[in-house]
């Protein structure tokens, strides 16, 4: 591991009376040898952010959004500082948080997130899911200088956002390599947390790779670093002080920081922004196959020494999988020479491919490895699936979402042949909480039949608020009833 120039030492001396043992805590040891008389002498170094903070801070930027519906949601329960039972109450008491209003129909809401400079004539990076939906968008750098920016491009897939201000000669950060990072590596953020300005925050890098569930196409990095509302859009930095990821999602059961942050890789940032650059949009590659998960027991079903690979569990009718003689069953074990040890592996990797290009897969069947090669196509833009609806693209007057996409089912195919809907998608939100899944068929919410994708928005938006009520889905030949509840009040994640 490398440190920065500036490190503090740290000599540490312990030791067990009783028996003369040890306690070593550090990185690095340099030790004599120990006896009851003379106890160990550990001298440790530990990493000295601050000339790396100082150096980076100036390109990190807050962002301020305002608009009519409410920004997404991507955790909810932000401390509420009239709380006298919480034990943070004081501290945003004394540090109140900038006012985010949620007003009635057609009232203008806000939205806080970060970000940084790219370049110096003043592009930037954040989320998507920061400025989706705003009609103001307003830029505060480092030196209190506030400028209003527009979207270049904004791509959902990856939750990615290229903004433009009109200004030059802008402070900018340099990007790292964040296909060489390494867990247990040392990263740090600066952002806005909860609305305050230029906050640093440490920890390390805890698994690489990260799949979620709404975001197939993102392999995340996954650090425990303090993340918080606010926080989103801004940089990850190692210990060059290099850009390596854009802190995204956070999972918490409070709204607050639990120790689970993720960022998505700079390389994949990056490729984002140069395809919006260039073309205005992003395009990805696609197979056209539902993945599984090979368990232990379908391992042994399917004659595998231990489990590894992804399971074709459907493949697209004349989507390229399809052409290129994919079958149901197949379980790819590799990609472009690449392995596919989980089914959360391919996604990324087929994403990051062109439409176009030929890829070769090594798939297992009936038991033995064989080649395939696909063309792949280009992965369909669910905003223009007119066959699907997507519920968590919120109407302009802020009613609620159940943050769904759906399928209309063939004529006939529904419960009794009156209707119902498949889901084919499910991000964080009131459905998710639930526990609906990709695949279930949505038949009855509040106790009223779905027809269709249309009736189904209809039903949520007339759902009461605060309050739970029935959803009946079919789920494997099954039917079950999960209890769904749209929040209160929508809260900010920035």
């Amino acid at each position: 591991m490398q440190f920065p120039s500036k490190l503090k030492k740290l000599t540490l001396a312990v030791a067990l009376a009783a028996s003369g043992a040890v306690l070593t805590v550090g990185v690095l040891p340099v030790a004599r040898a120990a006896d009851a008389t003379h106890p160990v002498q550990v001298e440790m170094t530990v990493p000295d952010f601050s000339a790396l903070v100082e150096r980076n801070a100036a390109a990190v930027v807050n962002i301020t959004v305002t608009g009519k519906k409410p920004p997404t949601v991507v955790m909810r329960g932000v401390p509420d500082q009239d709380d006298e039972d919480n034990p943070f109450a004081p501290f945003f008491k004394q540090f109140p948080m900038p006012p985010i209003p949620h007003g009635g129909k057609g009232m203008p809401v806000q939205g806080l997130g970060s970000g940084f400079i790219i370049s110096a004539d003043g592009y930037l990076i954040t989320n998507h899911h920061v400025v989706d939906g705003a009609e103001k968008i307003a830029v505060k750098l480092n030196d209190k200088r506030e400028f209003p920016a527009k979207v270049i491009g904004s791509d959902p897939q990856s939750d990615i956002a290229l903004l433009k201000i009109a200004a030059t000669g802008l402070p900018t950060v340099s990007f790292g390599d964040a296909d060489g990072l390494k867990v247990g590596q040392w990263v740090f953020a600066i952002g806005a947390p909860f609305g305050l300005e230029r906050t640093a925050t440490k920890g390390i890098v805890s698994a690489l790779g990260r799949s979620l569930p709404s975001d197939a196409y993102v392999p995340f990095i996954q650090t425990d670093v303090p993340i918080n509302p606010g926080n989103s859009g801004g940089p990850l930095f190692d210990l060059n002080g290099k850009v390596v990821g854009i802190n995204s999602q956070i999972f918490s059961r409070s709204g607050g920081y639990m120790g689970l942050s993720f960022a998505i890789p700079a390389n994949v940032a990056m490729d984002v922004v140069a395809q919006i650059k260039a073309d205005g949009r992003v395009s990805r590659g696609w197979m056209g196959v539902t993945l599984q998960e090979v368990t232990q027991d379908l391992a042994r079903s399917f004659s595998l020494e231990q489990p590894r690979g992804a399971l074709v569990a459907d493949v697209s009718a004349d989507g390229p999988a399809a052409k290129a003689g994919l079958q149901t069953g197949d379980i790819i074990v590799a990609y472009a020479g690449k392995p596919v040890n989980d089914s959360a592996d391919l996604p990324p990797l087929v994403g990051s491919s062109k439409p176009g290009a030929s890829k070769a897969l090594t798939v297992i069947r009936d038991g033995k490895e064989r080649e395939i090669t696909v063309t792949l196509g280009q992965l369909p833009d669910k905003n223009q699936d007119k066959d699907a609806l997507a519920l968590n693209g919120a109407p302009d007057d802020g009613s609620p979402r159940l943050n769904v996409m759906v399928a209309d089912l063939p004529a006939g195919q529904g419960e009794r042949g009156e209707g119902g809907v498949q889901v084919q998608r499910v991000g964080p939100g009131p459905a998710a909480e639930a526990g609906v899944r990709p695949g279930d068929i949505l038949v009855s919410l509040n106790n009223q039949k779905v027809r269709d994708a249309a009736h189904l928005r209809q039903l949520v938006k007339e759902l009461p608020r605060g309050k739970r009520v029935p959803l009946l889905v079919r789920r494997d030949e099954g039917a079950l009833y999960l209890a769904v509840e749209i929040p209160a009040q929508a809260r900010q994640a920035g």
